[in-house]
């Protein structure tokens, strides 16, 4: 017996920077081998991040030129700089089956459904407080202090939106916090929408073979 191919799920992840959301994103790809939708952005690179893998950089003038071709499934300014999707990797994606995972802003999650209404789950990973978030933001070291300034006040807005989201993660403890995660992907894959082909398919084997009744 032969079924169709499932359609690929689109995980969306948000979180204000800082609360953990690329760390359990990574995890999750990892263990599940899930596409990673690799965004364009036009900031510049960070120490030990890689062209291609952790984002596709690029130039003001080339993302406009991507912008106005259309190419771009969502894309926002976040911080400053603009980051965008392609519409055509994910919906090859999608129609292969293949499982599409997005680690991106309240914006982009929100034209992400919109573009992808019945695919689409989204997930928003909040800090257990602030206090920690800003505590997590200094220690890394990343950023100028003007900078993380501008995060914590932008992280403030993000957690307005969390009412756009389907589930809601608290990473006070990372196990745990991966835990829920990997429990909101694994109940999502088996979602009565994502199974009915394969039940449809057990019924017409069913009527085929005939079977005597009770």
């Amino acid at each position: 017996m032969s079924h169709e191919v499932p359609r690929g799920l689109l995980l969306v992840i948000s979180s204000p920077s800082g609360a953990g959301k690329t760390t359990l994103a990574r995890r999750l790809a990892a263990e599940f081998a899930l596409h990673f939708s690799v965004s364009f952005t036009t900031r510049r690179p960070r120490a030990g991040e890689v062209e291609g893998k952790d984002y596709g950089f690029v130039s003001d003038q080339r993302f406009d030129a991507m912008v106005a071709a259309g190419e771009f499934a969502e894309w926002a300014v976040v911080h400053g700089n603009r980051y965008g999707t392609s519409i055509a990797a994910v919906g090859q994606a999608l129609t292969q089956g293949r499982d599409c995972l997005f680690d991106v802003d309240f914006q982009g999650g929100r034209q992400l459904r919109r573009q992808w209404p019945e695919d689409s789950v989204l997930c928003f990973i909040l800090p257990p407080s602030m206090a920690e978030l800003e505590r997590r933001l200094r220690q890394r070291a990343t950023d100028a202090p003007d900078v993380i300034e501008r995060r914590l006040a932008m992280a403030c807005e993000e957690l307005e939106h969390y009412d756009e989201y389907d589930y809601l993660v608290v990473n006070d403890d990372l196990e745990r916090a991966y835990g829920e995660l990997r429990a909101v992907y694994v109940a999502a894959r088996a979602a009565r929408q994502r199974r009915e082909g394969v039940a449809r398919a057990l019924l017409v084997e069913a009527a085929a073979r005939r079977f005597p009744g009770p």
